[in-house]
């Protein structure tokens, strides 16, 4: 007799709401412990700057500050950055300093006015987390856009049979004589639809935003990036940096993919150096190869520095390619089809 009665407790509507009501607290609490923490390393972590080795020397800045042509100043700029792994340029082909900074750029590095510092792989200061989103808070910056996704989307959903209740409203003052598909006519029903509206808005608004960022990520560009392609040896290429979308992943997020969830960092290489394949091979730019050809030619004369990356640098790229050492008039063959500009 105890037995069924210790059953029948278990299967009670009463135990069933109980149960949900458990599992809406585990979900809800979870959600927003790792929205808060993703939240907290993107604000927090501070943007990451050039190496020194990137620094003019002391007789360089002096001698660049005393020049005041520009040819002059580019000479001592490609002398500089000699030894230096960068690869691309401006659209006029010129080193890539920093006036502000008194540093050469290295590859995917901007200026940032509002935090007055060269970020490493700038992809844009954002107002929301009062921080520049770049190399070393990128992932963290993800990860805060989705769980505040998912956090959006589970406040709508746990919301949305009283939000539909609402618009049969029961206008008997005690819940208890309310039927059980109405809502009572007390001021929780504007606690309901408020709440409702503003997770569905805030769900849409960072839908589109998340969307766009995951697409940037499997195309290994930057926001900047998209809207000013990166100049290389054989000219713009916005695709200049993509590997393949697995291996785009694994640069942002890591070789692990136990930590890809969490927001510590795991992101691949130092900010400074990133692999990159020739433009005619990449399969998105077929088409683009042809056009390439002008600007090709147009800077056959300029120089470039020609020291690739070094294997732990670059371990996106080791296996699929092995770099050979070439004379000045074979400099631009490398073996496996693949360049770093």
């Amino acid at each position: 007799m105890r037995l069924e009665e210790s059953e029948a407790k278990l299967c009670s509507p009463n135990s069933y709401l109980y149960f949900i009501a458990v599992v809406y607290l585990v979900v809800f609490h979870l959600s927003f412990v790792m929205f808060v923490w993703s939240y907290g390393k993107t604000i927090f972590t501070s943007p990451a700057t050039p190496s020194n080795e990137f620094c003019l020397s002391k007789a360089d800045k002096e001698q660049y500050e005393k020049e005041e042509r520009p040819e002059s100043q580019q000479e001592i700029l490609r002398r500089a950055a000699k030894d230096l792994p960068i690869y691309t340029t401006t659209a006029s082909r010129a080193i890539r300093y920093c006036d502000r900074c008194q540093l050469i750029k290295p590859d995917r590095c901007h200026h940032c006015s509002a935090c007055d510092v060269c970020v490493l792989k700038m992809d844009h200061h954002c107002p929301w987390v009062n921080n520049c989103v770049g190399f070393s808070n990128y992932k963290f910056f993800l990860l805060f856009l989705m769980y505040s996704l998912l956090y959006c989307l589970f406040v709508a959903a746990t919301v949305l049979q009283y939000f539909i209740k609402f618009w049969t409203l029961c206008r008997r003052k005690a819940a208890e004589n309310c039927p059980k598909n109405e809502l009572p006519d007390t001021h929780a029903k504007f606690h309901v639809l408020f709440l409702f509206f503003v997770a569905a808005m805030f769900f849409i608004s960072i839908l589109s935003l998340f969307s766009y960022h995951c697409w940037l990520v499997g195309k290994n560009r930057s926001t900047i990036e998209t809207f000013r392609a990166p100049t290389f040896r054989n000219g713009p290429d916005k695709n200049g940096f993509s590997l393949g979308c697995s291996k785009n992943l694994r640069e942002v997020f890591g070789d692990e993919k136990k930590y890809w969830l969490l927001p510590i960092f795991t992101s691949l290489g130092d900010g400074c150096n990133f692999p990159t394949r020739l433009v005619i091979m990449d399969p998105e730019q077929l088409t683009v190869s042809s056009q390439n050809e002008p600007a090709k030619s147009s800077v056959a004369n300029q120089s470039f520095p020609t020291r690739p990356l070094s294997e732990s640098q670059n371990r996106l790229l080791s296996g699929d390619c092995q770099w050979v050492e070439t004379g000045p008039e074979e400099e631009n063959v490398k073996s496996g089809f693949c360049n770093t500009f």
